[in-house]
């Protein structure tokens, strides 16, 4: 995993909404698309970056794509920050 896909992903208030709507479980785009005053073209490139960074997963079913939270590299990201803070406190003492 690529920290620097995946802040860059983060960066954009609107994936990290998307993201917020991915917890309570799956989605489609148009789904997704329901919660955003945007085209469907701006919330499918925002779902390719996303998915890009492997923060969330895409699978077809029929004529769906449905898109879910990766959570491995949400652990993978939130464990870095916990080894930044710990190194940082063990430091101060």
């Amino acid at each position: 995993m690529s920290f620097e896909i995946s802040f860059k992903a983060l960066s954009d208030p609107a994936r990290r909404e998307i993201l917020q709507l991915l917890k309570n479980g799956r989605m489609s785009a148009g789904e997704i698309s329901q919660h955003f005053d945007m085209t469907a073209a701006t919330v499918s490139y925002h779902l390719k970056v996303l998915k890009k960074a492997d923060l969330i997963w895409e699978e077809k079913e029929k004529n769906f794509i449905y898109y879910d939270l990766n959570t491995s590299i949400l652990e993978e990201i939130m464990a870095w920050f916990e080894d930044l803070k710990e190194n940082r406190t063990n430091e101060k003492r």
